[in-house]
């Protein structure tokens, strides 16, 4: 939201909302980590959890009001809503949940004269209570499933569970969906198939958001097991958050004490009490935020869809083209929800088209029906003879990349950052019409629409950058992330007209096509191609859709939308002046892409030809490193025909060299793809199977031994990188860090490294997953990395790390941007060793990837770094030209 928002029309100021309920004028730095627990309460100064357990603000127990301000001020200033109006003329609310989509803060702003985007208050309390919108829905005329509700304080009554469970199994039926009722993205939802007692009481106790714990389960887990645990339980997506009231059982009663015996703030603490053994048989874990009251269905079979609807300029309800959701679970959770490739989006939905009209029509119905403004996301299930079940309206929608917020608006042609001047001028509208301060927002609107205008026409006189994203390897989706997020943070930021053009094809011959907003937006790699090469004509339904929202269309994008378009490196040549290459791995990172630019003369990011090719190849990058003095991890290549011709003899070189457990990679791609850590011979003989595999499909027996997702890719290669495990040893702290940097000319045209601050990285498993590095929400990275809670020695040691990555960068000749990855010692006499692990000459520019942390704290929003980045490659380019006419 915060980049997408264009430049030239707005101004964003990002207002924070912590759990507590208070506002932060937020240090836009903490825009760009990738969790609140990133920033907030700071986690140099406040999480320094052995176990690295999350840990937000409310685990800080009862704060004194000054200890609250110390913890607000090292994240931004706070203000209060009296003030709002010194700071904002409009309010965009990305918030979710309780107090966010609820009508609480859209009543705070109307009281405070500010207007605010989606819904007003009624439509907004309507949209969280989901028992109450099912009684409007049905009342409505609405097609509805079985419904009952359970409240809390009848199922902690324990000696009426059966008769419940009984029961609500009779009246709903299975299966049947248990979830929380005044939760938004899809937190506390469970489906049940079976009428099982174990699993019936999970589902209920989950969207009570309640743990049931006995002595004798947690007696049997291991030390890890304990630790794992308890990550899951306090966190919000899959457990009950923290923190936690404590309620003992009691023997003679049978029943839990009616009040807690405690309370239990930080998962740490939590870890300390049960492994204290001070309880008896069981007790009950309990959110501080818990529901009274939980909602109960009959499961709907047939297929889910979730449906955009947004009025029209003349204020008449348009659904745009619904989306299937395909789930690899039952449940569309949180995961699903918002991690890109989790799960399939389809759009529109695969149904006959009368079907496709009797979704958009009831959508419609029941936008009206709830009073809606502006916009709004309901989902719903379509059976095989066409009957529609509406099952969850939403005032508001996530925005992250892979949400249908923008998903469905690229199928009218907006881009995200026009959409969101279409949220926002519509909600002006909406606002005007409600009768407080009308003159005032009447002025916004006619201000913006000048503005607007004024916009469209100076699109076309800025430069032209084509974003080439895609590819062909394993990398191929996360190269989409990066290119996406590339082409949106350039769309917004005013200076440049981004051109998506994907890359697909081989090595032998590379395939570009130049994209419109929609297969841009498509939900990965394979989609956008399948889009391209396919010679099927567009849905009749997506026609009609885009013409009935071609007014919006023209106002808000200026031109209708396009077709996907084959184009070649020289036509591309006559139409950019620069191209942004947003690939990882191969091709991209192995200087292929750059070399067909060079031909042409176009100015492009990273590194040039000769270092991309070094760099991509680990091993020579480790052979160079330490022939110049630096420290890697020890390593060797297995060969694919080594391997075939004596297997044992591989194993036998492979095992004199190095100790198990170590790491297996390929030798010559990036993004933590097929990174394993191998810890006996059956699991390398798995990862060689794999890796030298003849068929295009890994065998699901060696997937098993590697610990593999059925659905997870694996490279074909003829080498595998063996790598020695790096431990702690005997320093007295270790850290695994990565650090980016940005390149420039001094005035005497020599190159100079602007070294940005190493990011600490935390895996959750054994290596640093590709989901950790690249998606938001997972995994955890802290900006500057915790070298010591000493001030003179965290500098010392940062300067010095920052040295060694920056030697890494000379020694291989790294040009533009980049990420070094590396493992850092410190030891007690204050020595400290960097052990280079990894170069990516063009990292990984996804919206939680890390880099953005670091050049935040170098004054760069994403848009200015990336800003540097293509001036350093017109730079280039023109030395060069300079030094072939000298």
């Amino acid at each position: 939201m915060y980049d997408n928002l264009s430049k030239d029309l707005f101004e964003p100021v990002p207002i924070f909302i912590d759990s507590l309920g208070n506002f932060i004028l937020l240090q836009w730095e903490n825009i760009y980590k990738g969790t609140i627990r990133d920033f907030y309460p700071n986690p140099a100064r406040y999480q320094q959890s052995p176990h690295f357990f999350q840990y937000y603000v409310e685990s800080l127990g009862d704060l004194s009001d000054q200890e609250l301000q110390v913890v607000i001020s090292l994240a931004g200033e706070q203000i209060f809503p009296h003030q709002f109006k010194h700071h904002i003329d409009f309010a965009f609310l990305a918030l979710h949940g309780p107090y966010g989509e609820d009508g609480n803060i859209q009543g705070m702003l109307e009281w405070e004269g500010i207007p605010y985007s989606g819904c007003g208050i009624l439509p907004s309390a309507i949209g969280i209570n989901k028992v109450a919108q099912k009684r409007i829905m049905a009342q409505a005329g609405f097609a509805s499933p079985i419904q009952q509700t359970l409240s809390k304080s009848d199922w902690l009554a324990l000696n009426n569970r059966e008769k419940i469970r009984a029961a609500l199994v009779d009246q709903v039926g299975l299966p049947m969906v248990v979830k929380a009722s005044f939760q938004g993205s899809s937190i506390g939802v469970s489906v049940l198939k079976d009428a099982d007692k174990r699993n019936f009481t999970q589902a209920v106790n989950r969207s009570f958001f309640v743990y049931e714990l006995a002595k004798v389960e947690w007696l049997a887990f291991s030390t890890e097991e304990k630790v794992q645990f308890l990550r899951s339980l306090t966190d919000i997506r899959e457990g009950i958050g923290m923190p936690v009231h404590v309620y003992e059982f009691d023997e003679q009663t049978l029943a839990y004490q009616a009040k807690p015996s405690r309370r239990i703030d930080k998962p740490d603490d939590l870890l300390a009490f049960l492994n204290s053994r001070n309880w008896k048989s069981q007790l009950l874990l309990e959110s501080l935020d818990t529901e009274e009251e939980i909602l109960l269905e009959s499961f709907i079979k047939g297929k889910e869809f979730s449906c955009i609807v947004v009025e029209a300029l003349d204020g008449h309800p348009i659904a745009l083209p619904p989306t299937e959701i395909i789930k690899r679970s039952q449940v569309f959770d949180y995961r699903s929800k918002y991690l890109p490739g989790i799960s399939r989006k389809i759009t529109p939905i695969d149904v006959p088209g009368e079907h496709l009209n009797s979704i958009r029509k009831q959508c419609e119905s029941l936008f009206t029906a709830l009073q809606c403004q502006v916009y709004a996301r309901i989902d719903g299930f379509v059976n095989e003879k066409g009957d529609v079940f509406l099952n969850d309206p939403n005032t508001t929608s996530g925005m992250l990349p892979s949400s249908f917020f923008f998903h469905q608006a690229a199928e009218i042609g907006l881009n995200p950052s026009q959409f969101l001047t279409y949220i926002i001028r519509t909600s002006l509208v909406a606002r005007a019409k409600s009768g407080k301060r009308p003159a005032r927002i009447k002025q916004m609107i006619a201000r913006l629409d000048t503005d607007l205008a004024a916009l469209h026409e100076a699109g076309s006189k800025k430069p032209k950058v084509a974003v080439i994203l895609g590819g062909y390897s394993t990398e191929r989706h996360i190269s989409v992330e990066s290119g996406r997020n590339i082409y949106e943070k350039l769309a917004s930021a005013g200076k440049f007209n981004p051109i998506p053009v994907f890359l697909t094809g081989n090595d032998e011959e590379h395939q570009l096509y130049r994209l419109p907003i929609n297969v841009l937006l498509k939900d990965n790699a394979d989609d956008i191609k399948e889009k391209v090469t396919s010679k099927k004509v567009s849905h009749p339904l997506l026609e009609d859709i885009r013409k009935a929202c071609l007014p919006i269309t023209l106002k808000f994008a200026g031109e209708p939308l396009g077709k996907p378009k084959p184009v070649t490196y020289e036509e591309l040549a006559q139409e950019v002046e620069a191209v942004f290459i947003a690939l990882h791995g191969r091709p991209g990172e192995d200087g292929s892409v750059q070399k067909h630019l060079e031909g042409f003369n176009l100015p492009y990011n990273g590194s040039g030809v000769a270092s991309s090719k070094t760099t991509i190849n680990k091993f020579e990058t480790n052979e160079l490193l330490a022939k110049n003095g630096m420290k890697v991890a020890g390593h060797m290549l297995l060969r694919k025909t080594d391997w075939l011709e004596n297997k044992a003899e591989a194993f036998a070189i492979v095992e004199a060299g190095f100790q198990y457990p170590f790491i297996a990679k390929p030798a010559d791609d990036g993004c933590s793809s097929a990174v394993k850590k191998i810890k006996n011979r059956a699991e390398l003989e798995a990862f060689a199977q794999l890796m030298f595999r003849a068929e295009p499909q890994p065998d699901a027996e060696n997937m098993s031994v590697l610990g593999l997702k059925p659905n997870e890719e694996f490279p074909v290669k003829r080498e595998i990188l063996i790598e020695s495990l790096i431990v702690k040893g005997d320093a007295a702290q270790f850290l695994e860090v990565t650090g980016g940097l940005l390149t420039h000319y001094d005035s005497a045209g020599q190159l100079v490294y602007e070294m940005f601050e190493p990011s600490e990285t935390l895996a959750s498993g054994e290596v640093l997953s590709l989901e950790e590095k690249f998606l938001a929400g997972e995994g955890q990275n802290i900006t500057p990395s915790r070298f010591s809670t000493v001030p003179s020695e965290q500098v010392r040691i940062s300067d010095q790390v920052k040295k060694d990555l920056e030697k890494a960068a000379y020694v291989l000749q790294v040009e533009g941007y980049a990420r070094i990855d590396a493992f850092v010692h410190i030891f007690a006499d204050g020595q400290i060793e960097t052990t280079i692990i990894e170069i990516n000459s063009l990292p990984g520019m996804t919206p939680a990837t890390c880099i953005f942390h670091q050049c935040a704290m170098n004054g760069y929003k994403p848009a200015q770094f990336i800003h540097g980045i293509l001036d350093f490659g017109a730079q280039r380019l023109a030395k060069i030209r300079k030094a072939a006419v000298n």
